[in-house]
C-alpha cells in the first residue's frame, strides 16, 4: 500500500481563466430585451400599415437579437463549465470564440448590405422617404441607448486581480460592434434620405449602404484578427519570449532548449520552458526567477541535468541514432 502523501497545494496551479463580466452580461440582457421589443413593434406596425421599410428593419433587428443571444450563451456556458476537467485550461476561450463567431456574422451582414446596395443602385426602387426616415430615427434611438448600456463594459481594467492588467472581453466587444454598426447605418441612412427627399439625390441611399458596409466589414475583420490567433494557440510576441530566454540564460551554465508561450484566454498566458544545465537548481528557483513576467499565469518548467556531454547532440527519443553516431565516430578515429 502506498504511503500517505502530504498536501501538494504548493505545487498546484489554477486552471480557471474565465473572467466573469457580470455587469456586461446584465446590460446585454437589457439590450436584447430592447432589441426584441423594437423588432416586434416594427414588424407589427409594418404589417398593419403596409410599410416595407418598417418590416425590413424589424427583421434586420432580429439578426442583432440573435447575436446578443449568442453573447449571453457564451457567458452562461463559460460560467457553468469554468471548473469542468474536460477543458485543459478552463473556459477562458469561450468568450473569445463568442466574439469570433459574432464577428463572422457581422461580416456576413456587411456582405449582404453591399450586395443589396449594388442591386438598388443598378435598379432603383421608389423610396417612401417619410416612413424610411422615421424607421431610421427609431433605429438610431434604440441603438444609441444600447451603446450607452454596453459602452463602459466592452473593455475595462480589473484592479482587484493579483496583477492589474487590461481585461479584453471579445464576446461583449462583438455585441457592442453589432449595436454600433446598426447606429452607423441608421445615421448614414438619415443623411442620405434627407438628401434624397429635399435634393432628389435618391442614389445617395444605396451609396451610403456601401460606405456603411465597408466600415462594418473593417470592424468585423479587426475583431476576427484579434480573436483567431488566441483560438489557434498562436505564440505571443517573439521579443517577450526572448526576454524569458534571456532571463534564464543570464544564469551561469544555463541553456533554454524549448520555449512555448501562448494565450489560454483573452488576458492570460501559459508557458512551457525546457532548460538544461550541468548544475540545475530546483523548479521553485526558476518560478521565482520568472515571477515578474505578469502575463504568465500558468508556468511549467522542465529541468534537465546535462550528465553526459557526449550524448548532448542526440534527441532523447532516438537512442539508436546515437549508437550509430558513436559507432561512426569510432570508425572515423580508427581510420585516421
Amino acid at each position: 500500500m502506498a504511503a500517505e502523501f502530504h498536501s501538494i497545494a504548493r505545487w498546484q496551479q489554477p486552471h480557471n481563466f474565465n473572467k466573469e463580466n457580470t455587469e456586461g452580461e446584465r446590460n446585454t440582457k437589457w439590450v436584447l430585451a430592447l432589441t426584441v421589443i423594437t423588432m416586434l413593434a416594427e414588424i407589427i406596425a409594418g404589417t398593419l400599415y403596409g410599410s416595407m421599410a418598417l418590416l425590413a428593419d424589424g427583421w434586420h433587428m432580429g439578426t442583432h437579437a440573435a447575436a446578443f443571444m449568442l453573447t449571453l450563451f457564451a457567458y452562461s456556458y463559460a460560467r457553468k463549465n469554468a471548473h469542468n476537467q474536460r477543458f485543459t485550461f478552463g473556459t477562458g476561450k469561450v468568450s473569445v470564440l463568442g466574439g469570433f463567431t459574432s464577428a463572422v456574422a457581422l461580416g456576413l451582414v456587411a456582405l449582404v448590405m453591399i450586395v443589396e446596395s449594388i442591386v438598388r443602385l443598378l435598379s432603383p426602387e421608389q423610396i417612401h422617404f417619410n416612413q424610411a426616415i422615421l424607421v431610421a430615427i427609431i433605429g438610431l434611438t434604440v441603438n444609441l441607448a444600447s451603446m450607452l448600456l454596453l459602452k463602459d463594459h466592452h473593455g475595462h481594467h480589473h484592479g482587484h486581480e493579483h496583477h492589474d492588467h487590461h481585461h479584453d472581453d471579445h464576446n461583449l466587444k462583438a455585441a457592442y460592434f453589432h449595436v454600433m454598426a446598426d447606429a452607423l447605418t441608421s445615421l448614414l441612412a438619415i443623411g442620405a434620405l434627407l438628401a434624397g427627399k429635399y435634393m432628389g439625390a435618391s442614389w445617395l441611399d444605396p451609396m451610403m449602404g456601401i460606405v456603411g458596409a465597408v466600415i462594418i466589414g473593417r470592424w468585423a475583420w479587426g475583431l476576427i484578427r484579434q480573436t483567431s490567433p488566441i483560438l489557434l494557440d498562436a505564440s505571443v510576441a517573439a521579443d517577450y519570449k526572448q526576454q524569458l530566454v534571456a532571463r534564464i540564460e543570464a544564469e551561469n551554465d544555463h541553456k533554454v532548449t524549448d520555449v512555448h508561450v501562448w494565450q489560454v484566454s483573452a488576458d492570460h498566458c501559459a508557458a512551457m520552458i525546457s532548460l538544461v544545465s550541468h548544475n540545475p537548481k530546483d523548479t521553485d528557483y526558476y518560478h521565482d526567477l520568472l515571477s515578474d513576467f505578469e502575463q504568465i499565469d500558468h508556468l511549467t518548467v522542465e529541468v534537465n541535468r546535462c550528465a553526459d556531454c557526449d550524448k548532448a547532440h542526440c534527441p532523447r527519443n532516438s537512442c539508436h541514432g546515437c549508437a550509430h553516431y558513436h559507432e561512426h565516430q569510432s570508425e572515423h578515429h580508427h581510420h585516421h
